[in-house]
């Protein structure tokens, strides 16, 4: 149902672009400035790019995962803590209503822990040895209802669909940019060479890069807000109070190092940055979540 939400909202925007361009003659001016270009076709092609690529990555998401954090998968508890780990995560899952995610335990000394997966009821969630050796059994009782949390919202989905939609838009922004400067600023009336100059090209990439930072911060504020989303269920899940202390806990590793690459958004730690670099942070500030939970009522 997430999936389709997006999709339908993803078409209704790009049907409500296509309106307005044809509403406010884009296509014919173009068409007369000699662009050979339809809107229609670059933005069902904008989609598939864009959303193509979130979609294999999402489907690829627990793989990589493993692959690329050295994922131990808990097939079979080899000890106590592994034991413990299991049946906690085993509670959880009941209480949310949710599958059993795979679990298991990467190796890092940084106190950290992530949830992906392709659904909420096909997900791996993850924690670091790090967390395991430096925090008590209540903090990560909450850091796994917090990654649980998330899980349960379906964050890993919508992450994986608001980039693919930005991405849609990006790319057909950007080509539009290309086609401008290419066509109509660059080329005089007696120019008829076909197909398209460097300035297409050049002005496509420069825009892509623009256009991609602001896309960036767009899905960091949503990754930021799901954030205070998931502190808020791991409360509910092992009570405010460990909630609390396990982000104490967390900020007295001196704001642990984000987790790397796309695994980032999906970890318990991160928000170190200030200034303008905070809103390319994927977790707010880790004093800014402990006072909205200790401000919930």
């Amino acid at each position: 149902m997430r999936i389709l939400l997006f999709l339908l909202t993803n078409a209704a925007v790009l049907l409500l672009i296509s309106i307005l361009f044809h509403v406010l003659g884009l296509g014919d001016y173009m068409h007369q400035r000699g662009v050979p270009l339809s809107l229609d076709s670059l933005l069902l092609s904008s989609a598939v790019i864009g959303m193509s690529g979130s979609f294999v990555s999402l489907a690829m998401s627990k793989w990589m995962a493993k692959k690329s954090m050295g994922v131990h998968v808990i097939d079979q508890p080899a000890n106590q803590t592994e034991a413990w780990l299991v049946g906690t995560i085993r509670r959880q899952s009941q209480r949310l209503g949710i599958g059993m995610p795979e679990v298991g335990i990467f190796n890092t000394p940084e106190p950290n822990a992530f949830a992906t997966g392709m659904s909420k009821n096909n997900s791996l969630v993850a924690v670091s040895t790090g967390l395991l050796q430096r925090m008590n059994p209540d903090e990560i009782e909450a850091v796994l209802g917090h990654e649980m949390s998330h899980v349960a919202n379906g964050d890993m989905v919508t992450m994986g669909l608001l980039q693919g939609v930005v991405n849609t838009f990006v790319y057909f922004f950007a080509s539009i940019a290309g086609y401008v400067v290419d066509r109509v600023l660059l080329r005089s009336d007696d120019d008829d060479r076909a197909g398209y100059g460097p300035g297409y090209y050049i002005t496509q990439m420069v825009a892509q890069l623009l256009l991609s930072v602001i896309a960036t911060m767009i899905v960091m504020w949503f990754s930021r807000r799901r954030e205070f989303r998931a502190d808020a269920g791991g409360a509910q899940l092992a009570g405010r109070t460990k909630m609390v202390e396990a982000l104490r806990a967390l900020q007295r590793a001196h704001e642990p190092h984000d987790l790397p690459g796309e695994m980032a958004a999906f970890g318990i730690s991160g928000g170190m940055g200030s200034g303008f670099s905070k809103l390319f942070l994927s977790h707010p500030p880790l004093e800014e979540r402990i006072a909205a939970l200790q401000n919930q009522r």
